[in-house]
């Protein structure tokens, strides 16, 4: 079901920078868009490799990840089982969770933290089942990430990514080290505390001088917002015509704007920003708008 498609590189208008690029995973498909659709790309092939046919994975109430996961199942003939963090609740990410197909397990938050248990617990008689991380964190998924510097026509001096486990983080600076590029990767952690994720970037590759931690635009945490972020995506959007999503890709961009803004980032450096999509995240946070 994963045919080789290639996302676009486009020139973004935004003072006071002269040469931003987006590239555009954000336009790979509606469900399975960004990073998810590369992350679950290897993921699938393995699990068919191994005659698995039916997905397990997990993730909260507003999750990008399980929308994904439904949709790329039900595309290939896989069932999809999926442990929602959390009390049992009804949105908009989960309706479509369910109209294609996949189930539903509502858990606490205390059973939810040992994920492999959960999976054992339902599972370890059914020999079709195949555990898939919450947001498709895995050696395959850093395989499909890696591909989009590979998709790259033109050099750049700094390539941003957003971070919630560092597998897309990891694969970008695969894909760097595999092409041999110059640029700088600045991956930015989401979450609170996100000085792990270098570590976790450390289990797929070699991390070296030309990785970048930004850790103080979490904006109090993984989901959270503030109301000067709320600020910055309706002006983001206003002049570029981009959406963007307010748990990775607006703390992205309000951190390259920031860090032109003291002198690490120069307005005339190339600069690419990689859109991993997560664009059905603004359903979560509608009130906030």
């Amino acid at each position: 079901m994963f045919e080789e498609i290639y996302s676009p590189v486009q020139k973004i208008v935004l003072a006071p920078f002269n040469n931003l690029f987006v590239k555009r995973d954000d336009l790979i498909d509606p469900y399975i868009s960004g990073n998810k659709w590369r992350k679950l790309k290897y993921i699938l092939a393995k699990a068919k490799a191994e005659n698995k046919t039916h997905l397990v994975t997990f993730g909260g109430a507003y999750s990008n990840h399980l929308v994904a996961t439904a949709a790329a199942a039900a595309r290939s003939g896989l069932k999809a089982t999926a442990f929602v963090r959390g009390e049992t609740v009804k949105n908009e990410m989960l309706l479509l969770c369910s109209l294609f197909g996949m189930e539903l397990i509502f858990t606490d938050r205390e059973s939810y933290r040992d994920k492999h248990q959960l999976f054992e617990s339902h599972f370890a008689n059914n020999a079709e089942a195949y555990f898939v991380d919450e947001g498709g964190a895995s050696a395959e998924a850093t395989l499909g990430c890696a591909e989009i510097i590979g998709e790259l026509t033109e050099t750049y001096d700094h390539i941003f990514c957003a971070a919630g486990t560092g597998t897309t983080a990891a694969g970008l600076l695969k894909g760097i080290q595999q092409q041999q590029l110059a640029a700088k990767l600045h991956v930015v952690p989401v979450l609170k505390g996100g000085g792990f994720i270098a570590d976790e970037i450390a289990r797929y590759t070699t991390t070296d001088k030309q990785l970048a931690l930004h850790l103080d635009y979490h904006f109090g945490g993984y989901a959270k917002t503030t109301p000067e972020l709320i600020h910055f995506i309706k002006m983001f959007t206003a002049q570029t015509g981009l959406l963007l999503d307010p748990v990775y890709t607006a703390k992205m961009f309000y951190a390259i704007s920031d860090l032109e803004k003291k002198g690490q980032l120069h307005r005339d450096e190339r600069i690419l920003a990689i859109h991993t999509g997560g664009l059905m995240g603004l359903f979560g946070m509608k009130d906030k708008f």
